[in-house]
This record gives C-alpha cells, sequence and structure tokens, in this order.
C-alpha cells in the first residue's frame, strides 16, 4: 500500500519503491529508474540445498532480470516448496523464490536479514543488492542478505486474473465528477468474477498469514534458528504477522513506513489516505510556489492547492491526450501519478512539472519542455520475462480482499464517499469507496490478531508527514506491539525513513542491527537535511 540521486547511487531500489506507489505500469523515467551498485562480500560456492524437514533450497543462477536492468553476480537464487494451504501440508505446493547476498564476515556474523519491499505485490529478489549499497560495512559484516517474491508474485508461481487493464493504479476507484460511484460499483464486481472465474478459490490461500508461514519455512531451509527482517510499507504488516506468529523465530526486526494493523486493509485505506495526502501535499505545494514567476501555479500553498483541484475537476469532466501515448490524462491518473511522486522529496520537483505540463495540456498550450516532462512520468517499467502484466494488480487485490473481510454496503460506500470528498478534497472520495473486495470470496482465515508485548525487538521508523501510511498508522502499529517495539520518528516528508536525510534515524537503525540495542524511549528526529 515506495530519494534524492544520491540516495539511489548508495543503492535504494528507487524503480522498486515508486512501484510500491502501485503504479508500476506506468511509472518509471529516467529520474525513477533503480540504481543499485553491486554489494562486496563473496559468494559461497556451493549450490546444494541445505534441508530442514521439507525446507530444501538449491542456490544457482538468478531469473533473468527485467530488460535494461543488470543483476550483481554475487546474487543466487533458489525455489523453495512450500504448502499452498498450511492447513493441508501434504496436499498442492508451490513455489517461493529467494535470492541471497552473502555479506557477513566471519567471526563477525549475527545471522540472515530477511527484506521485503511492500506493495502489496512487489517481488523482492533484487532487494538484497539494492539494500547491500544501502547498508554501511558494519551491517553488511553481521548478515546474509535474504531476499524473496513473495507467493503468487514475480518468480513465486505467479498469479494472474487475465483483466484486461493490467495496473494496479486501475483498481483505485476515483469517483466520477459528479460524484457518482455506480461505474466503480461495476468495475469492482467485474475484478471479482474475473478473479473468481479465472485463478478460483485457490487464489484465497495468497494471503500475508501464509506468506510469513513461507517467510518460516525460508528461516528453516537457510539453517537459521531465528531471522531478523526490514519490512517496508506493506511489508510491515507482513512482519508483524510473522512476528505474531513465530514471536520466538523472529530476531531484529526494523519496520519502515507502517501500515496501523487494526486497521486491515478497508479502514487502512479509508482512515488514511485522504489524511496522509492533506498532509504531505504541502511540501510539493511549496516547491511549486517558490517557483510561481514560471510555473504559475499559484504563489503559496493555498493558491497552488486551489489550482490543483482545479485542474483535477477539468481533466475529470475533460480528459487531455497526453502526446505520444496513448493514455488519456484524466483525473484519476493525475491524482494517481501525485501519490507516487510526492512518496520521495527527490521527486518533488519532477511532480510541480509534471503538474504545470498537466495545466498547459487542458489549456492547449503545452511546451517542449512539458511534454519532455510529460515523457519521463510516463515512460513504462520493463516487466520480467514470463510474469504475466497483471500479476501486481491480481496479488493486490489477492492480498487486500484476501486478509480481511470487507463491508458489502453499496450505500454505505456510497455515503462514505461522499463524506470522503468533502473532508479530503485531494483524494476525491476515493479512499473510502467500493473496491473489488466488496464482491471477493471470505477469507481463507480469520485476519491475524498482532501479537502485544513479547521480546523487545522492533524498530519502527515513521516520517511525519508520509502519504503513504500516515503519522497514525506508525503509532497504531507501536500501540499494537506494547512494549515490544520502540518507535523513531522523523520530521519529514515521504514513505522512507532510512537513507532519507536524518543522521538521527540512520544512527538509530544502524546501532539496532549492530547490537541489538533500541532506544530507551522514543525518539524524535529533527536533523533532516535534504542533499
Amino acid at each position: 500500500m515506495t530519494t534524492t540521486g544520491t540516495s539511489a547511487q548508495r543503492g535504494f531500489p528507487r524503480g522498486r519503491r515508486i512501484a510500491a506507489s502501485l503504479l508500476v505500469s506506468t511509472l518509471a523515467g529516467t529520474a525513477l529508474v533503480a540504481c543499485g551498485a553491486g554489494a562486496k562480500g563473496a559468494q559461497p560456492a556451493e549450490v546444494s540445498g541445505k534441508n530442514v524437514g521439507d525446507a530444501t533450497i538449491t542456490w544457482g543462477k538468478c531469473p533473468a532480470p527485467a530488460e535494461g536492468q543488470t543483476r550483481d553476480p554475487h546474487l543466487t537464487c533458489g525455489t523453495l516448496k512450500v504448502p499452498l494451504d498450511y492447513k493441508n501440508p501434504g496436499g498442492t505446493k508451490i513455489d517461493v523464490a529467494v535470492s541471497r547476498l552473502s555479506t557477513a564476515q566471519p567471526g563477525k556474523r549475527h545471522g540472515v536479514l530477511l527484506l521485503n519491499p511492500g506493495g502489496p505485490a512487489l517481488g523482492g529478489l533484487d532487494m538484497p543488492e539494492t539494500m547491500a549499497s544501502a547498508l554501511p560495512k558494519s551491517v553488511l559484516d553481521r548478515y546474509d542478505l535474504i531476499g524473496f517474491d513473495p507467493r503468487g508474485v514475480e518468480h513465486s508461481t505467479p498469479q494472474s486474473c487475465g483483466l484486461e487493464d493490467p495496473s494496479v493504479s486501475g483498481r483505485f476507484p476515483y469517483p466520477a465528477a459528479d460524484g457518482s460511484i455506480t461505474k466503480n460499483v461495476v468495475l469492482a464486481k467485474a475484478d471479482a468474477k474475473q478473479c473468481a472465474n479465472t485463478v478460483g478459490k485457490n487464489l484465497r490461500y495468497y494471503n500475508t498469514a501464509n506468506t510469513a508461514r513461507d517467510m518460516d519455512r525460508i528461516r528453516q531451509a537457510l539453517g537459521e534458528k531465528k531471522i531478523s527482517y526490514w519490512g517496508q510499507s506493506y511489508g510491515t504488516y507482513l512482519g508483524a504477522v510473522y512476528r505474531s506468529l513465530f514471536q520466538g523465530r523472529t530476531d531484529r526486526m526494523i519496520l519502515e513506513g507502517n501500515v496501523d494493523p487494526t486497521k486491515v486493509w478497508a479502514n487502512q485505506v479509508a482512515d488514511t489516505w485522504g489524511r496522509g495526502t492533506a498532509d504531505r501535499f504541502p511540501d510539493a505545494a511549496r516547491v511549486a510556489a517558490a517557483q510561481a514567476g514560471t510555473l504559475k501555479l499559484g504563489a503559496n500553498v493555498a493558491q497552488v492547492t486551489r489550482t490543483y483541484l482545479a485542474l483535477a475537476d477539468r481533466l475529470d469532466r475533460t480528459p487531455a491526450a497526453i502526446p505520444g501515448t496513448s493514455v488519456p490524462l484524466d483525473g484519476a491518473l493525475l491524482r494517481n501519478m501525485t501519490y507516487a511522486l510526492l512518496l520521495h522529496n527527490d521527486t518533488l520537483p519532477v511532480l510541480v512539472k509534471f503538474w504545470k505540463a498537466a495545466d498547459d495540456l487542458t489549456h492547449g498550450n503545452a511546451t517542449a519542455a512539458d511534454t519532455a516532462v510529460l515523457k519521463e512520468v510516463f515512460t513504462d517499467t520493463p516487466t520480467s520475462p514470463g510474469i504475466p502484466a497483471d500479476n501486481q494488480a491480481t496479488m493486490f487485490m489477492a492480498l487486500t480482499c484476501g486478509d480481511a473481510e470487507w463491508p458489502h454496503d453499496v450505500d454505505g460506500y456510497a455515503a462514505r464517499t461522499t463524506a470522503d470528498r468533502e473532508r479530503w478534497p485531494l483524494t476525491a472520495g476515493m479512499p473510502a469507496n467500493i473496491w473489488a473486495c466488496a464482491y471477493w470470496d471470505k477469507p481463507a482465515e480469520a485476519t491475524v490478531k498482532v501479537a502485544w508485548g513479547g521480546p523487545r525487538n522492533t524498530m519502527i521508523l515513521q516520517n511525519r508527514r508520509d502519504n503513504a501510511t500516515p503519522w497514525e498508522s506508525g503509532v497504531g502499529l507501536h500501540k499494537s506491539l506494547g512494549g515490544g517495539s520502540a518507535f523513531v520518528g522523523v520530521d519529514n516528508g515521504g514513505h522512507y525513513v532510512y537513507g532519507e536525510g536524518s543522521a538521527c534515524a540512520d544512527r538509530a537503525t544502524v546501532g539496532f542491527l549492530t547490537t541489538g540495542h533500541l532506544p530507551d524511549k522514543d525518539v524524535y528526529c529533527t536533523d533532516v537535511t535534504q542533499e
């Protein structure tokens, strides 16, 4: 539910993090492509598997990357057989793809650090490489980095509903210009029926609880008594579920950009998305206002906000053709792209130029510079060979609909959407609207109740102005974990904390991973600097 140029050079998976905005089919651009350097440390030569019960991984070559992307030759991959349904362990098996980058040094090794980039439904095979170039030697000396594609995602028995529109953003239910949700109801019902007819009942087992169980099978296959974990965005919920199901096997855990586990998933969307956008939007508006003479979007936050809302309304009523593409720019696409580019501080300059280009487009006076910005923003992201185009959209629905049951009352969605449009005009009622989950099969199991307390082994990293998972979500997760977590809040905008300009937060993170020591009390960092 994903930095400055220098942050990208340090190895943050910018393409992956942008993809966590759920717009992977439309977002990329040269300024947004992943840029991970190779990690140091020799990869063991052996390719034989470790066998602990049924958990076996044979290490070898990784799947081919997407066109134009490279992969660290030290990264090795393998597949693990796991039950489709853990209540029937002898039944159908599926594959989970796992990757390993051995960086730990003899005598300093603490264990493994399992990684998840969020999404929901983002693949994670390349995350060890990108995180290795972001982390200091003091951390890399202590951990082998482990990535994986969650069940149903990319190379882990990928699922597909055969959706005509394969984008995740196509699932976001923005109402019509007059506030009507009639078309949203039709699409939600059609998507649910398409998945039921194409994949069937088995899609119910591709949920977060089973993904957490898969993580424990990975732990077994690695021969580890415990695993450490770093989860981002949706990955924070996955980590909290793992910690609850396997508390005695959880070592050091970093959760960054957090989901409130008491609101999964209907309330997480409806209760937080509008507030998060309202909290974050002024950061971008100030960037636009500082260039009022050239962008002409307004001289202060209030003026820029009014310009943006008027632009979105015009595009709701009359979409504009984007030069060089067959995609119309409507209000939904404007808002989705805004959401994605708000995730990072370094993409705010791109965002305000995009607003200017869109505004010019609606007035019929787009310039060559406008066209260049639109081309940058709407460059397609290459997909991995053999992965269905709608894989992330399919698994996004499988997870958000399969982890918890949603309300089914259409009139209730209509009423909440109307109220949400008035309260949070920037998101136009979309978060409270009807999703395919309203017509989904009942989940295969009850929603996991996140365990309170337990070992004090979890660090929560949360920005004050996070449009994807707002401050209140991080606070909610901290409360849910009770004494088991420490909270590190940062006076910053965007969805990610580590490596985003706060030495205070970075020191706390590295200190915890290297020593196991959490801050004695909650920390609030105010030292953010932007490069």
